[in-house]
């Protein structure tokens, strides 16, 4: 049995799947219910001054028989009063003392606000705070949300409000909304933050209903842009992730968030730098059942791979992430097209794909079984593996030149010749 037990900055908990900070972390009865099922911990629904919320407040996008490839909410923070949330998240902790309570939390900018709530979750018994500098819509146009992870000034200010005298980790959950995520992480961590999380929600307008011409979801009529999660953006958390983890400013833990549902999903978050992650649609969906399959998986992969801490696999991939100017160039390595024709079952996709959005290198002759790739016009794109049905029929076929030059050492080259 592996150790899946986790420390991030200071917050541990028996694995790492956490929950995020949403509809599913509402009330103690849904974190004690997930925590019942095997959740290592939770991140509370993001409390502050009570709002009111909307009806309707979710839509989705479905991808051929796939529900539910891509969620939008325009849900605010909770609409409970403050002392019903720091009631229960008491109540939780002591209940659950191993497991890891996070109360997300979001304020107006005023440093006495800060000071009050942050003492008011600390008599709770809470592990740290999450500081919502992300959520993309209503909050943020009370000044709140992503308005403060937009401007890297604001998140070192508001982040420094909440760490001043106080003892709780602080875990600043960072938007994806920016052009270039290293800058509010670094600000986050100039603040004293221990700890990022990231990401939150992607401003989106999910769609417009063809016959009503409404936008969805639609309330009384109106729609709003909202925040996008979901399976679909999974490869810009990991792209986020694997920024920072890689960025020599950011010396904090990382806590991976975005269209994780499986183990595997996770190992990836963990492979790039994350040391925890957080789940919120997939749960929405599924159920918090899905748990078992992610713990049993977690820890049957690290089994396999001879691993005996999760924690020993945190960042191994990172430093394989970086700058196109250090990727060998195509006349230094070059990978082509190799289809088997025992496996083809001559739908053509491929050929099609190449001739018409490709690099035409591709021949299918009327009494040719299966197409055949030109291996001198190849240049490596996969377009042909991607739209072949069959697994496996065309393989990628590495072909080492023997010359090993990137971009930044063919200008390096170059200047040393002028």
């Amino acid at each position: 049995m592996a150790d899946l037990s986790v420390n991030v900055a200071g917050i541990s908990a028996p694995n790492p799947f956490w929950l995020a900070s949403g509809p599913l972390t509402n009330t103690a009865y849904q974190v004690m219910k997930a925590f019942d099922e095997g959740w290592g911990g939770a991140v509370w629904k993001t409390v502050g001054e009570p709002v009111i919320n909307v009806s309707s407040r979710l839509a989705s996008i479905d991808y051929g028989n796939r529900r539910m490839m891509g969620l939008n909410n325009v849900e605010l923070i909770s609409d409970r009063p403050i002392e019903d949330n720091l009631r229960e998240i008491a109540e939780v902790k002591r209940r659950f003392p191993e497991h890891a309570v996070v109360v997300s939390l979001m304020l107006p900018s005023i440093p006495e606000m800060w000071k009050d709530m942050m003492h008011r979750v600390e008599d709770t018994g809470a592990d740290g705070v999450e500081l919502n500098f992300g959520c993309p819509h209503g909050m943020n146009e009370r000044g709140m949300g992503s308005v403060i992870g937009q401007v890297p000034e604001y998140t070192e200010q508001i982040t420094a409000y909440a760490k001043a005298d106080s003892r709780l980790p602080v875990i600043v959950k960072l938007t994806p909304n920016v052009t270039d995520i290293r800058n509010p992480g670094r600000a986050a961590v100039q603040g004293g933050a221990d700890a990022l999380s990231l990401i939150n929600t992607i401003n989106s307008v999910m769609g417009v209903d063809l016959d009503t011409w409404l936008p969805r979801p639609q309330i009384d009529g109106r729609g709003s842009h909202g925040g996008y999660c979901g399976p679909a953006v999974k490869p810009i958390g990991l792209y986020m992730v694997s920024a920072l983890a890689n960025d020599r400013k950011v010396k904090v833990p990382l806590v991976g968030i975005g269209g994780i549902e499986s183990w595997q999903d996770a190992v990836e978050y963990l492979l790039l730098g994350a040391q925890a992650v957080q789940v919120c649609t997939a749960a929405m969906h599924y159920g918090f059942r899905i748990i078992r399959s992610m713990t049993e998986g977690l820890n049957d992969y690290l089994n396999a791979k001879g691993v005996a801490r999760v924690e020993d696999i945190v960042g191994r991939s990172a430093n394989k992430v970086g700058d196109w100017n250090d990727l060998r160039l195509s006349y230094s390595y070059k990978v082509v097209a190799k289809i088997h024709e025992d496996k083809c079952i001559g739908c053509n996709l491929c050929y099609v794909a190449c001739d018409d959005g490709g690099h035409q290198c591709i021949d299918k002759g009327p009494e040719m079984k299966s197409p055949v790739v030109r291996e001198e016009d190849c240049v490596g794109c996969n377009l042909c593996a991607l739209v072949c049905p069959v697994p496996g029929c065309i393989e990628m076929q590495e072909h080492d030149l023997g010359i090993v030059e990137t971009w930044r050492q063919r200008q390096d080259r170059l200047t040393s010749l002028s």
